[in-house]
Parts: C-alpha cells; structure tokens; sequence
C-alpha cells in the first residue's frame, strides 16, 4: 500500500515537471516568433518594423539659432519630421513655458502665437529687447521628452554720434582734441574719422556699460589756416546698421592773419596805358578794407588813381607813376603788406621800310637802344608786323659795307706788293765797300772813303 501510494506520487511529480518544461517550451517560441517572424511574415512585418524604427528616430525636434536687432521680431521655428500626436512646447531663457502647442502660458503681450500644429510650433517676440537674449528651448512630449536648444541673439543699435571739443572759432596754432562719442552698441561699435572725403586715423576707447559697450575716439589737431572750412566727420560702422550708417559731422573754423600779394594786370606797362592793380588778401576775419601807398605817401594823383576795394587803376600811364606802391591789410590778428615797383616804358616808335637803299649805311646808335627798353620787341613783349623787312634791310646793308671794306683790303694788298717788288737791290755799307782789300773794319773805312770816285763802277740799276 505503501509502494502504490509513493508510486502514484513519483508520477505526479514527473507529470508536473513534464507540464512545467512544455509550458516555459511554448513561452521561449513565443518570444521567439514575436522577435524572429517566420517566413511567411517577413516581408509585411519588416516594412512596418522600418516605418516604426524612422518614425522613432524623426521624433526630434529642429530648431535653428536667431540674430535679432534691438526693437525687431524674432520668429522662433521648431519642426518635428515624424510625430505621433506628441504635443510641441516653446520655453524661455528662464525655462518658463512661453505656448504649449496652441495654449499660451506667458502673460506676454509682445508674444504670439504664428503657427500650431503636430509638425511645428512657430511663435513671433516683438519689440525685442537685450534682456530677451538667451537660449530658447523646444521641447517634444515624448518617452522621453525630448527637446531642442537655440540662442536668441539680441544686437545693440548705437546712438548717434556726438562730437565735443571743438571750439569755434579755432586760431591758427592752436591744439586742440576732437572726442567722437557712441553709446548703446552690443557689440561694440566701431568709429571712424574723415577730414572731407579723406579717413585718418583716432584713438579709440571702449567701456562697457551693463550689456552695451560706449565707445570713444580721439583726434588731434594742429589747427593750421588750411583747416579752415574743412568739415571732420564721425561715422559709426556697427552689424545693426544694415542701411545708412550713424555720423556726425562739423566744421572747423579757423581765424588767421592776412597774407598779401600785388598781382598787376600787365606785364610791361607803357606810357598812356591801362593798368590796374589788384591786392589780393587772405585772411580770416577778411581784412576788409585794404590801404595803398606811394613810396611810403599817400596816393598823388587820385584823378588817374583810382581805388575800388582792393584794386588800384591806372587810366593812363605816365613817366611820373614810376614808384613803388604798397598795399597793406590788417585784421585783429596781424598786419601784412606787398609791395609792386611800377616802371613805365617808352611806346616804341616803328619807321616803315624804304623802298630805295641809302647810298651809305646807317648804323644804329648804341646810346639809343641803352636809353629805352619798351621800343625793343623781346622786351616789351609786341611785335611789330614791319619788324621782320627792317631786318632784312639792315642785312642787307651791313653786307654791302663788308664787301666795300674787303675789296678795299685787297687792293691795297696788290698795290703794297708790286711797289716792293719794283724797289728790289743790293746795298753795301762803307765797311762792306772797303772790306775786300782792308785787314780790319777801320782800314775799310778808310778805304771806302778813298775809293768813292770808283763807287759808280758797283751801282746797280732796275730796268
């Protein structure tokens, strides 16, 4: 009885293990078929696992990075490629919600919504200001949330240029400094100088001033009287001015003393002639009215000169103007003059050409051309149409009196020559007439002498 009861127990138990071992059998295919599909299900089982596994992996949100400049609207965009009905949420800097799909959670007036739906979610920050600058988040309801990050970057405009230090008016000599000044710029601006058209180079200063920067550049000036007029400008170069850039302009006034000259309306001025004078001053304040003078005198002749502002006429030229005149101007910063010597030339007088030549030759008289300077054309600067026949004549009879002069010459020449040859001899002296007989020279002039009756008999005659 014993035996049957433990018999009937041993197969119980390997009953139940049997059950035990089938059952986990049938657990570990299920698992299997529901990792590995059979044959016959590959083909739809696969395409649906490759839609699921790019629908999980297009779950992500896309956001992009944002420059705004100070006072514009920022759109911030965040898109999803793949979603399932998962709800998008844009937060700000400070992770407050800003619209959680179509629903706003900020009290924000500058803040809308543009558009709302399963794929994007677009919303509009008007009238952004610098504290509106940060990282934004975009963030997708997922398991797990997933979320997306961009950097709202909020660009500082800078204030018009000011322009201090400059003193109106400048005197010539000074030094002075010209400070160009901009606030507000995020980042900082950059400034730059230009004399007219020209740039030249400041010192420039940058400071920061909370989240904006104030920049500063400096000029220095010698203020010379070619500064004056001259218009220095400030300009601004800064990413936030996309159209016309921010400047200032000034212009530099300069006071000076005069600088005279005298320039004559004539080069050569001859008597009965028009001349005219002209004081031209420089000077700032302009040195109005100017004051001529004579060889240190007032003006003589005030019926033939005449002053007009700053011009001194002549309307008729005569030997008693000769002298020199001075012209003199003066503002409160100095004096200056210029003086001009007048010299008045004879008119020159042009006999016309004769049609016979003189039978002797005029020479011109060296005291006549030392005496008057106008009548000679390269002095005076006229030309007289006759001039070019005057010349020839004179050629013409300087060459005759030559010829007369050699062939004069030459006949003497001929003459002198046959004369000489005519009176051609021999002559002998007392000592050669005794000298053939005589030991010494005194015997031979005792000879000489006794022998004189015989002297006809050594004469020689020209035939």
């Amino acid at each position: 009885m014993i035996h049957k009861s433990h018999l009937i127990f041993t197969l119980y138990t390997v009953y139940g293990i049997l059950l035990k071992v089938m059952a986990s059998k049938g657990k570990v295919r299920a698992q299997r078929d529901e990792i590995y599909p059979s044959v016959q299900s590959v083909i739809p089982l696969g395409e649906g696992e490759r839609i699921k596994r790019k629908s999980v992996s297009g779950q992500y949100p896309l956001v992009q990075n944002l420059t705004v400049t100070e006072g514009g609207t920022a759109n911030m965009t965040c898109r999803v490629e793949y979603n399932d009905n998962t709800s998008l949420q844009w937060s700000n800097p400070a992770q407050q919600t800003l619209f959680f799909g179509d629903k706003k959670a900020l009290r924000d007036n500058r803040i809308e919504l543009v558009r709302a739906s399963w794929s994007e979610l677009i919303i509009s920050i008007h009238d952004v200001t610098l504290s509106d600058e940060g990282m934004y988040t975009c963030s997708l309801f997922t398991m797990p949330v997933r979320t997306a990050k961009a950097y709202l970057t909020v660009l500082g405009v800078p204030e018009k240029p000011q322009i201090d230090g400059l003193t109106k008016p400048a005197i010539e000599g000074d030094h002075i400094t010209l400070t160009c000044m901009t606030q507000g710029s995020k980042p900082a601006a950059d400034l730059r100088w230009f004399r007219n058209e020209k740039e030249i180079k400041g010192a420039k200063e940058v400071n920061a001033s909370g989240k904006t920067f104030t920049v500063r550049s400096s000029l220095q000036l010698h203020v010379g009287r070619n500064d004056d007029g001259v218009a220095y400008t400030c300009k601004v170069d800064h990413e936030a001015l996309t159209q016309t850039p921010q400047q200032a302009t000034e212009v530099l006034e300069v006071h000076y003393a005069p600088h005279v000259e005298v320039t004559p309306s004539l080069t050569v001025p001859q008597e009965g002639q028009y001349l005219k004078l002209e004081c031209v001053s420089k000077g700032n304040p302009s040195p109005d009215p100017v004051m001529w003078t004579k060889d240190g005198g007032d003006l003589p002749d005030l019926d033939r000169m005449i002053v007009e502002g700053r011009e001194l006429t002549f309307t008729s030229l005569n030997k008693t103007d000769n002298g020199t005149y001075r012209c003199e101007a003066s503002n409160h910063l100095g004096t200056s003059s210029a003086e001009y010597v007048l010299y008045v030339y004879d008119v020159p007088t042009i006999l016309p050409p004769s049609t016979t030549p003189p039978l002797h030759p005029i020479l011109p008289d060296p005291t006549a051309l030392l005496g008057t300077h106008a009548s000679d054309p390269s002095v005076t600067g006229n030309r007289d149409p006759n001039a070019i026949g005057q010349h020839g004549t004179d050629h013409a009879l300087i060459g005759g009196v030559v010829a007369v002069v050699v062939f004069v010459t030459l006949c003497l020449i001929i003459v002198l020559g046959r004369y000489l040859a005519r009176h051609k001899g021999t002559y002998l002296t007392n000592e050669a007439k005794g000298a053939d007989d005589a030991p010494d020279a005194d015997t031979a002039i005792i000879n000489a002498e006794g022998n004189h009756a015989h002297a006809e008999e050594k004469k020689e005659y020209f035939i």
